[in-house]
């Protein structure tokens, strides 16, 4: 037998095998959905508003059906705005004219979270701090803050920034941002690798003005000046969100790299050409150590074994200097099948030694759109790392709210009909959803194991909460546990246990025993 096919077997029994026995109950499994230049939502520019909600629900439906739990979708891409702001206009990605909003009118950002809420996934709200347009000579709408203070704003490699040592340009994004945190019901706020922009060939930043006005009397180094407003930013940032809402979560995503070990002791041992700390002024291994963001997620878009910059070896990294926060690796997942990425299992391999590394709370994927087209036939792979449901990671940080076991009162029903649950929540609890455990046999088992999840349900406005499960089969005996949680994850305690036992062709139900 050939000697690839035979290494290609081995590689698909053990990436399945790695993937199929992983029963944690708790895991981030999140996609990004990228609004800037219609690459992920909506796919092109001038959409109806009826149009824009079907490809979002159906990306949201699909995300769900593959294991997902959570979206980070960009609400504010290049310094204008997925909502009605009063600080940036509507982005041209929805009607295609910068300014102008959807038509008939509704609000994306509102839409956006009450769908993601029905289906029990988080929303992270993605924004770009500084990118002000993707082409310098982009003409702005009126009114957009680039024509009111051109002092805030610099040109670069073809493109518009807000300036990050300017002040008042600083604040102004701040106050942006903090008008969502504001006025809409996030889980989180995020931003990707994009801080200072990424280097031009034989193109210096031209920040020397404003290093000049505000920074050269306090650093002898631009550099270290530059890294400060980054650090001021994120800090400020932190500091804002937490005296709004306190459970709102602060999440970077950095690029994969924060120092190289041949410049920094602390550094991981790559030699990849671009780094955080040295290009983009983003210290990132400061702001965990600060505490000043909740979870970070480093894009290692790299393959196992690439030589710079090796995938386990930065996985290995960034769990050991974590400084206790959460880690999410950045999946590539837009490069299975190319250069590299030719070995099939490449993401479930990933997976599979995230999982074996203390401190990995899970991934996000990028980007949507490559599991929209099923890429080298990535849905299957996917569905094969998650076979079961996972609750959202806790963070020990925050304080959650009280959440007791509600109690469930009736099932009804058959198996060919579906099996409905009836029950009440507890009074005084910051229920989110309900988890629903089902047990074959007449007695409940544990709550750790997620095989036994057979549904998370969202709170639904109703003084009683229903679900019907549709896949009990006739002739068996099912005990049902329910739980609660609040929106950080925090999980109550089993209600009271309730077999059912069925009989017959028709499945009806002979009894139900409340434990």
């Amino acid at each position: 037998m050939n000697i690839r096919y035979i290494l290609f077997l081995c590689l698909l029994v053990c990436g399945f095998t790695a993937s199929a026995q992983y029963n944690a109950k708790r895991e981030l499994r999140a996609a990004w959905i990228a609004t800037v230049a219609n690459i992920d939502w909506p796919s092109q520019k001038g959409l109806t508003s009826q149009q824009q909600q079907a490809e979002f629900v159906a990306i949201l439906d699909h995300l769900k059906s593959i294991g997902m739990n959570a979206v980070i979708v960009q609400v504010r891409p290049v310094a204008d705005a997925l909502y009605p702001s009063s600080f940036e206009p509507w982005s041209e990605y929805l009607s295609g004219t910068q300014g102008q909003h959807p038509e008939p009118y509704y609000n994306p950002l509102t839409f956006m979270i009450e769908q993601a809420r029905l289906r029990g996934l988080e929303f992270h709200a993605w924004f770009n701090p500084y990118r002000a347009s993707m082409k310098a000579d982009f003409v702005h709408a009126a009114g957009h803050p680039v024509t009111l203070h051109p002092e805030w704003f610099l040109r670069y490699g073809g493109k518009m920034y807000y300036d990050p040592g300017h002040p008042e340009a600083r604040e102004f994004v701040l106050q942006s941002i903090m008008e969502t945190v504001k006025h809409y019901d996030l889980d989180a706020v995020h931003f990707d690798d994009y801080f200072y922009p990424y280097r031009v060939a034989n193109e210096e930043f031209p920040d020397s003005c404003s290093y000049a006005d505000y920074g050269k009397s306090r650093f002898e180094h631009k550099d270290d000046w530059r890294r400060d407003n980054v650090d001021f930013f994120v800090k400020e940032l932190a500091g804002r969100i937490r005296k709004e809402k306190p459970h709102v979560k602060f999440g970077i995503s950095p690029f994969g790299v924060w120092r190289n070990i041949e410049k920094d002791s602390l550094g991981s041992n790559t030699r990849a050409g671009v780094t955080n700390y040295d290009d983009l002024y983003a210290d990132v291994l400061k702001w965990l150590k600060e505490g000043w963001i909740d979870y970070v997620t480093p894009q290692l878009y790299w393959q196992i074994g690439f030589e710079k910059a090796e995938y386990k070896t930065l996985v290995d990294w960034w769990s050991k200097n974590a400084f206790g926060k959460h880690v999410y690796i950045g999946q590539g997942a837009y490069r299975v099948g190319e250069k590299g990425w030719e070995n099939p299992e490449e993401i479930n391999n990933q997976i599979a030694y995230n999982r074996s590394v203390a401190g990995i709370q899970g991934s996000m994927y990028f980007s949507t759109k490559t599991f929209m087209q099923n890429k080298s036939g990535i849905n299957d792979k996917v569905k094969r790392l998650y076979p079961h449901h996972a609750l959202v990671p806790v963070m020990s940080w925050m304080k959650g709210q009280p959440v007791y076991a509600p109690q469930l009162d009736t099932i009804a029903g058959t198996p060919a009909s579906g099996l409905k649950l009836a029950w009440k929540d507890a009074q005084n609890s910051a229920t989110s959803y309900y988890i629903i455990y089902r047990y074959k046999g007449a007695a409940p088992g544990g709550l750790d194991d997620p095989t036994n999840i057979v549904a998370i349900v969202p709170r639904q406005p109703a003084a009683v909460q229903t679900w019907m499960d549709t896949k009990a089969e006739r002739r068996t005996i099912y005990t049902y546990v329910i739980t609660a949680a609040d929106r950080l994850h925090n999980e109550s305690e089993g209600g009271s246990a309730y077999t059912v036992k069925t009989k017959g062709r028709k499945g009806k139900i002979r009894s139900v025993t409340a434990r």
